[in-house]
């Protein structure tokens, strides 16, 4: 994103889909809010936008008043989608046409949490990487594989801005700020909010997969990313103790003391997640699902999962998300 000139304000247009998560949403408007309190001037102006106008309710439940409409035509110069966790279930021809035609006058685009599954089902994210919350990654992979999907909490590339929600809202429109106004502004807003400056991109990387895990040993964690990255073609336990430096053994006793599990045991374990994030939050057939996820056949990956989650494949269909943070890896 090029910074803009400075001559008026920058614009922007706040996309919100019901349920769309506050939490991101206040991320991304706050240090807009607070660059102009610091600057004493207005280098940013903002507009809530939704599909008819009116009245939209967030995943807290409060209801905000929309300021206009799609058919308002208000111009803006950046619009960001806001979105919950059922944007992979967002289709409306209209909200499509809209975000096509601000891209082609210019306007540019950003996403927030699972906003960037709008962009990309309205064909506005191709030729770009992109940023989305973790939990969405291997849906978005399989419904969008052509589009350069990165583990950072977020991206800016050109005239696209995407991130993967939460705290990671923040440092993007830190770095927005930054390349508007200049690092003093953008470092003052980042101590306002009593948060620590940007960070570097692998620092990102590391802190999220330890969120995620809560494992703290970096040979580990360097196990679990390359697992992470070899889903659909499972590497052997061998190969990554090769690939991080370690013997087989040792990497088996790191991951025991770490995780209470074998290797294998977890990396079975993250397998099957996948594979129950893709129930849940696409429309592949369970064959498809079982062959992303490294399994060589539908009843293979019914098998393992019924063992894991006490039910099948086309049950979880059925009933929708169960409780995963205390399940047993199927060994």
């Amino acid at each position: 994103m090029n910074a803009m000139p400075p001559k008026g304000p920058t614009t922007y247009g706040f996309f919100l889909v019901p349920g769309f998560a506050m939490m991101a949403f206040s991320a991304v408007l706050e240090p807009l809010r607070a660059a102009n309190l610091i600057a004493n001037e207005t280098l940013y102006r903002w507009r809530a936008v939704t599909r008819d106008g009116g009245i939209v309710a967030p995943s807290t439940g409060l209801k905000l008043v929309a300021d206009s409409a799609l058919q308002d035509n208000v111009p803006f110069d950046r619009i960001v989608v806001c979105t919950g966790g059922s944007a992979h279930l967002f289709d409306d021809a209209r909200t499509f046409a809209w975000l096509r035609r601000a891209a082609r006058s210019g306007v540019a685009l950003g996403a927030v949490a699972d906003g960037s599954f709008i962009l990309a089902r309205a064909g506005l994210l191709d030729g770009h990487e992109c940023a989305i919350h973790w939990q969405s990654h291997p849906s978005f992979h399989e419904s969008f594989p052509h589009i350069p999907l990165s583990r950072n909490l977020y991206v800016i590339d050109r005239d696209r801005f995407t991130c993967a929600g939460g705290t990671g809202a923040f440092d993007m429109m830190l770095d927005v700020i930054e390349r508007d106004h200049g690092r003093a502004l953008a470092m003052q807003v980042a101590e306002w909010f009593v948060h620590d400056p940007v960070r570097a991109d692998a620092d990102r990387q590391r802190l999220a997969l330890r969120v995620r895990t809560g494992i703290t040993h970096p040979t580990v964690l360097r196990a679990i990313d390359l697992m992470e990255q070899a889903i659909e073609e499972p590497l052997r336990i061998a190969r990554v103790a090769e690939l991080v430096g370690i013997s087989l053994g040792r990497l088996e006793r790191l991951f025991r003391g770490q995780t209470g599990f074998s290797p294998a045991q977890y990396y079975m374990l993250m397998r099957l997640k996948r594979g129950h994030a893709l129930l849940t939050s696409s429309s592949l057939s369970i064959q498809e699902v079982g062959l992303a996820c490294g399994f060589v056949s539908a009843s293979h990956f019914t098998k393992r999962y019924r063992a894991l989650f006490h039910q099948t494949p086309r049950m979880t269909r059925r009933r929708g998300v169960v409780g995963i943070s205390a399940l047993s890896p199927a060994g």
